[in-house]
This record gives C-alpha cells, sequence and structure tokens, in this order.
C-alpha cells in the first residue's frame, strides 16, 4: 500500500506525493492531459514534437538542461497518444529547482525561432531514423489506420507523414502550447525524500501563480463497430515475414480491459508463455511470437504478432491459423487454463508492479499516469486477483472474433 497525499490548487493543478525516507533523492513529474489523439489530422506529429520544444527553453529559461544539471539532477520525457510526461529526478534538498523549471515552461516557453528550428530538424531526423529507415519501423503507419478508420488513433504518435512536422509554425506551436499547457490540464506528482508540507508550499509558489486556461475541448471521432475482417499486405526491407492481428478491446479502466492483459501475458509473457512453448518451440514456422495491449484511454487493441520462417503463401496462411487457433483455446479449451497458470500469471504481474514502485522515479511518473486517468494505483492488484479463468473465457471468447480481425502481413521485398 503506498501511502498518499493529494491537493489541488486554485487554478486547477492536481498534486500527488508519496513520501520515501529511504533515498536522499526525489523524482517530480509533471503530466499533461494531451496526447497525439487530439491532434489536427493535418498536421500530426505535434504532440511528440512539443515534447522536444519543452526542452527548448521557456520565459525565463534559457537552458532547461543545464540549470538542472548545475543542482544535480536529470530530465527526460515521453509522449503517447493519450498523455504527455516530463520528469526530473535530483537530491531532494535541491527540489526547488525542478518546481521553478516545470513552472516556467508551463507558464510559456520562450517561442525561438532556433528553438523551432532544431527541435524540427532533431524531430524528422528520428522520424527517418526509427520509422523509415528501420525494417519493421512504418508497421505501425500501416497497422494503426487498418484497425482504426476514424478515430485519432489511426496515426502513429511520430505523425502520419514527415512533411506534417517540417511544415509546423510557430503558430502552430503558440496554438498547441496555449490550448493545451496549463495547469488545470496537469498534474504534479512527487516521490522521493520530501515531505508533503514542503511540496505543496513549493507548488503553491511556483505554479499557484499560472492562471487557468480555456482547454481546447476534445471532440473526438469514435469508432464504429467493426463487422467485417480487414486485411493489408506490404512489402519492405525486412528479413522476415510479420504476421500482425489485431482485436478492438476496452480501453483502460473499462470491463474487459483487465482480462486482457492478462489473456496476453498467458500467450506472450516469457519461455513459460503458450505461443513461445506451442508455437517458437513447438513448430518449425515460427522464430518468435508475440502479444500485447495498447492500453488507451480510449477502446484500444489487442495485438498478436510473429515472424516466421518462410514467406510463401501457404506457409503464412498456416502461420495465422496457428496463432489465432492457440489464443483461441483460452475459450475452445477452457479446461486449458489451470488456476496454477491463472495464479502465476496475476503474481507476475503483482510483483512487476510492486518492484517498479520500489523505484521513487517510477512511483512519481505512475502516480502521475493513474490520478491523470483516475484510477487507483492502490488497488490495481485486487482487481487483477478477482479475475476467474471465466472471466478469461469469456472475454477471449468475445475478443477474438474473425469478423473484428485486422490482419496485417509484412513481407520482405521480392
Amino acid at each position: 500500500m503506498i501511502e498518499l497525499n493529494r491537493a489541488v490548487l486554485d487554478n486547477g493543478l492536481r498534486i500527488v506525493h508519496s513520501r520515501d525516507d529511504i533515498t536522499a533523492m526525489v523524482a517530480v513529474s509533471v503530466i499533461y492531459d494531451v496526447g497525439s489523439r487530439d491532434e489536427n489530422p493535418e498536421l500530426t506529429g505535434m504532440a511528440h514534437l512539443f515534447e522536444h520544444l519543452m526542452f527548448g527553453g521557456s520565459v525565463n529559461v534559457d537552458k532547461f538542461d543545464k540549470a538542472l544539471q548545475n543542482a544535480g539532477g536529470i530530465n527526460n520525457a515521453w509522449t503517447s497518444a493519450d498523455f504527455t510526461n516530463f520528469y526530473d529526478v535530483l537530491p531532494a534538498q535541491n527540489i526547488e529547482t525542478a518546481f521553478w523549471l516545470e513552472s516556467d515552461r508551463m507558464l510559456s516557453l520562450s517561442f525561438s525561432d532556433k528553438a523551432l528550428d532544431v527541435q524540427r530538424n532533431v524531430v524528422t531526423e528520428e522520424f527517418k531514423q526509427t520509422h523509415l529507415n528501420k525494417p519493421y519501423g512504418d508497421m505501425r503507419h500501416h497497422l494503426m489506420p487498418l484497425h482504426y478508420t476514424v478515430h485519432p488513433y489511426r496515426t502513429p504518435t511520430i505523425g502520419k507523414d514527415i512533411s506534417h512536422i517540417e511544415r509546423v509554425t510557430q503558430a502552430d506551436v503558440k496554438d498547441w502550447f496555449f490550448s493545451h499547457y496549463a495547469p488545470n490540464n496537469a498534474v504534479l506528482s512527487v516521490a522521493g525524500n520530501v515531505d508533503f508540507a514542503t511540496v505543496v508550499r513549493l507548488a503553491e509558489k511556483w505554479f499557484g501563480p499560472i492562471p487557468r486556461r480555456d482547454i481546447k475541448p476534445r471532440n473526438l471521432a469514435q469508432e464504429p463497430i467493426q463487422t467485417a475482417p480487414r486485411r493489408k499486405v506490404v512489402e519492405g526491407k525486412v528479413p522476415q515475414t510479420m504476421i500482425v492481428k489485431t482485436f478492438p478491446m476496452a480501453a483502460f479502466g473499462k470491463a474487459g480491459y483487465v482480462e486482457c492483459d492478462i489473456i496476453t501475458d498467458l500467450l506472450a509473457f516469457g519461455k513459460s508463455s503458450r505461443f513461445f512453448r506451442n508455437l517458437v518451440v513447438g513448430s518449425d514456422l515460427f522464430t518468435d511470437a508475440d502479444a500485447s495491449i495498447t492500453g488507451t484511454i480510449d477502446p484500444g487493441m489487442l495485438i498478436l504478432n510473429a515472424r516466421i520462417t518462410d514467406s510463401s503463401d501457404d506457409t503464412i496462411a498456416r502461420a495465422e491459423q496457428m496463432l489465432v487457433d492457440e489464443a483461441a483455446r483460452l475459450f475452445k479449451e477452457p479446461e486449458s487454463l489451470t488456476p496454477r497458470e491463472l495464479e502465476t500469471s496475476i503474481n507476475r504481474f503483482e510483483s512487476t508492479m510492486t518492484f517498479g514502485l520500489m523505484s521513487y522515479q517510477q512511483k512519481a511518473i505512475q502516480l502521475a499516469v493513474y490520478e491523470l486517468q483516475g484510477a487507483d494505483i492502490n488497488s490495481i492488484v485486487d482487481v487483477y486477483r478477482s479475475v476467474t479463468a471465466d472471466d478469461i473465457r469469456k472475454t477471449a471468447e468475445e475478443i477474438f472474433n474473425l469478423s473484428r480481425c485486422n490482419t496485417l502481413i509484412y513481407n520482405p521485398l521480392q
């Protein structure tokens, strides 16, 4: 059980805190309720670009990294379809430096043309390196619009096209900032060797004067219920054929979400998993096989993927069938799911959660995420423990419906 403290400033900034006396350090995380799902479809990649721009200088601080490093700290950030998170780690005695820096860039960026040029070039090079010039790097550019027809999740976080990032203007940057970056659209999370009174005092001092802003209304297109399978075949500079199958699943916190997470763990977590034992080791078709969920705030997708040894049509068809059949065993052969297998999966989740939260850095990040999602981090393990084998069977039968399956075949160039 994590001991938590919460507060809300008059400007809407939510604060969550957990003290850890074991360390001499502290982690400060600021998460904004904005991600790539909030982008204009004609100007994608903004959320990720903005993650970079936030390090390009704020209204009163030219060099964010230098100021933090002088205080003995480090920092990083990440962007998802739903959120943008910034976090700092530094000695607890210098915690005010993090509050000063994070509040200044929440107040306003410098909106420097030089910073925009630099970060625009950085992000376009990242786009090329990780998505255009890397084997399977553009896989999600094919997969996401195959699974989603109207919801903005159909665009990868990096952006739909590199030209979108190249044409971002300073006016676009200012509009994005003042529409999304505000105390009333953020959570401040602090974990480490600092007491709650100090956190509230510093938050009032540095973040309190920042005014509320009008947040751009979120009116996202809702994905219609899928009634027929979709399929796409592409070629690229890849060493093996990859098969990817996606199925619509519940959003985070909704009925069926936890069951889907457990299902993918049963199928593909570690060398004792069903995919590894029965597909990778148990056949000569697969070099690897995996299962995962996207874990998004809006309805997401459960993904089955595998790489196979041969690109012939017959081999692909046989491998596809084996991949689906192995997943379907969870409801077609419910007796195959033993109490021990289910308990092992849930124990693994609890262990991963528990050990992950022993890190004050990860604790600060996860507290911020859970707070923004409106979820209780202390009850999540109990939720997983309440899942029964019959719950898994019912959810698997509902999810692995081939009329709602989307298939991407990624072949090597012929």
